[in-house]
C-alpha cells in the first residue's frame, strides 16, 4: 500500500472584517465587533455563540503530508502570512499532487470554511472542483462527493453518516491511547489571537491534525489497508520524525502517546 495522503485541519477566528460590513460596526474595535457577533449569534440559536462557517475567518492551516520517502508536519505559510496565502497554499498543492484527503469534520467544517474564503479572495481551485468534466477519473472518485475515498472524513465515515453517533476527536484519540488536546482547544483560539499567539494556535493545529493522522492510520489498519507490521512502522516513523524534528509541541505529543 503506497500512502499519498494530505491530512488537514484549520483554525478559525470571527471574520470581523465582514462582521462590520454586515452590522454596520464601523468604528468598533475588533474585539467589540466579535462581541456583537457572538450576540447575535446567541440570539439566532438560543444557546451557543459559534457563527456560521462563512463568518469564520482562517488564521492556520497545519497538515500531515505521508507521500512516498516523505513524511512532513507543519504549517502552511508564515505566521504572519495573510489569510488569502494560507488558503492559496492549500488547495495549490491539491492541483499539484492531488493527495487523498484526510480530516476529522472536514465536510462539515473546514471544507466549507475554505469554500466561503476561496469565494471570498478569488482562489481557483479547478483541480479540487473536478468532477470528471476534464478527467474521468473524478467521476467516480472526487473531492466533493460524501462517499467517494478521495476525501475521509473519519469523524463523518466512523459515524457511518449518522448524525447521533459522531464523536470528538479528541475523545477517540485519547481513547485509542493518542495525546489528544493538549492544553489548548477551540474556544481559546480567539482570546489567543487577541493576544497575539498565532505560534501557539499553529502548535495546536498541528498536534490537532497528528490525532487525526493517528486515528487515519489505525483506520487503515481496521478496514485492512495497512498490515499491523505496517501499521506498527508508520507509528515509528512518525515518533521518529517528530523527535528529529525538536519542537516543543512534538515533544509534548511524545510524551503524551501511551499506544
Amino acid at each position: 500500500m503506497r500512502l499519498n495522503v494530505l491530512v488537514f485541519d484549520i483554525e478559525t477566528v470571527p471574520d470581523v472584517a465582514s462582521g462590520r460590513r454586515l452590522y454596520g460596526l464601523d468604528g468598533l474595535d475588533d474585539a467589540e465587533v466579535a462581541n456583537v457577533m457572538f450576540h447575535k449569534r446567541r440570539q439566532e440559536t438560543g444557546e451557543h455563540d459559534f457563527l456560521r462557517l462563512h463568518l469564520q475567518r482562517v488564521v492556520a492551516i497545519s497538515a500531515v503530508v505521508r507521500s512516498g520517502d516523505l513524511l512532513k508536519v507543519w504549517s502552511l505559510g508564515d505566521p504572519d502570512a495573510p489569510e488569502e496565502e494560507l488558503v492559496r497554499r492549500f488547495f495549490d498543492g491539491i492541483d499539484k499532487f492531488t493527495p487523498n484527503l484526510v480530516s476529522w469534520n472536514g465536510s462539515g467544517f473546514d471544507l466549507p470554511v475554505l469554500h466561503y474564503r476561496s469565494l471570498l479572495h478569488g482562489i481557483a481551485a479547478p483541480r479540487y472542483w473536478e468532477t470528471g468534466d476534464e478527467d474521468s477519473a473524478f467521476r467516480w472518485s472526487n473531492y466533493l462527493s460524501r462517499f467517494h475515498w478521495r476525501h475521509i472524513d473519519l469523524m463523518d465515515v466512523l459515524a457511518g453518516y449518522q448524525g447521533r453517533a459522531v464523536a470528538p476527536l479528541d475523545q477517540i484519540a485519547t481513547m485509542l491511547g493518542f495525546p489528544g488536546k493538549l492544553g489548548m482547544d477551540g474556544s481559546k483560539v480567539w482570546g489567543s489571537f487577541l493576544a497575539g499567539d498565532i505560534e501557539g494556535i499553529r502548535n495546536y493545529c498541528e498536534t490537532d491534525v497528528l490525532n487525526t493522522y493517528l486515528v487515519y492510520l489505525r483506520f487503515e489498519l481496521m478496514r485492512g489497508r495497512m498490515s499491523r507490521a505496517r501499521y506498527e512502522e508508520e507509528c515509528r516513523l512518525l515518533r521518529d520524525y517528530l523527535a528529529r524534528e525538536g519542537h516543543s509541541h512534538f515533544g509534548e505529543f511524545l510524551g503524551a502517546w501511551h499506544e
